[in-house]
């Protein structure tokens, strides 16, 4: 005999391999982009901090994923998004903190603290900038067209306004009051539009064919999740 009253199995949460692929790297991206934002980097007449590039992978991913499995879905990993952010910033905070090793090579020694180092404004500005581009980023690419048309289009689209938005959000927290921000407003903003509208629309075409080849079939809008 059975006994009816024995607990059910409890359920099984399957995530899609091409999901949990982006996830990783969506997390590793928040974690990055902080510490390759020390370096200028100049490509051609274009000069922006090198944390632009991971900052561009999260909008690419998070378009990919909201054209795979749902706005929904993009959306809860944008909020996901900020435990890996915030975490890294903190456990920064405390390395910062210890005593150095004397052994430490020389160097790097006095290099640490200035490329990890950063103000608490512009930690926030990060977080704060980064919460509200990346949902932006969703929204729009989600509401300009239908799922499956014109993907790279809405990408670019999706991906300009916003990284508008992420630089008037971060220069003018970081450093209003500071110093001067017309220029730097107009030099950032207009590299990153001409990167989103390069390396966006090929980044998301990517994670999409990726994803779709991880999960064995093309998955139709919405097929994971009906928040649209």
């Amino acid at each position: 005999m059975t006994d009816a009253s024995a607990s059910p199995p409890p359920a099984t949460l399957t995530i899609p391999r091409g999901l949990f692929l982006l996830s990783i790297l969506y997390g590793g991206m928040t974690c990055i982009a902080g510490v390759l934002g020390a370096k200028q980097v100049a490509i051609g007449p274009i000069s922006v901090e090198a944390g632009i590039f991971p900052f561009l992978m999260l909008v690419g991913l998070s378009s990919a994923v909201a054209e795979v499995y749902g706005k929904g879905t993009a959306n809860r990993l944008v909020r996901f998004g900020f435990v890996p952010l915030i975490t890294a910033i903190a456990l920064t905070f405390i390395v910062l903190q210890l005593p150095t090793d004397p052994e430490m090579y020389e160097p790097a020694k006095e290099a640490f603290p200035i490329i990890l180092g950063q103000s608490g404004r512009m930690m926030a500005a990060g977080v704060i900038a980064y919460g509200v581009s990346v949902t932006l980023n969703v929204l729009i690419f989600s509401r300009i067209g239908r799922p499956g048309k014109l993907v790279a289009i809405r990408a670019a689209l999706a991906s300009v306004v916003s990284q508008i938005v992420d630089t008037l959000l971060f220069i003018t927290i970081s450093f209003y009051g500071v110093r001067p921000i017309g220029q730097l407003l107009i030099g950032q903003a207009t590299a990153k539009v001409v990167l989103s509208i390069g390396l966006v629309p090929l980044i998301i075409l990517l994670f999409v064919m990726l994803a779709r080849h991880l999960d064995g079939r093309p998955i139709s809008d919405g097929a994971l999740d009906r928040e649209r």
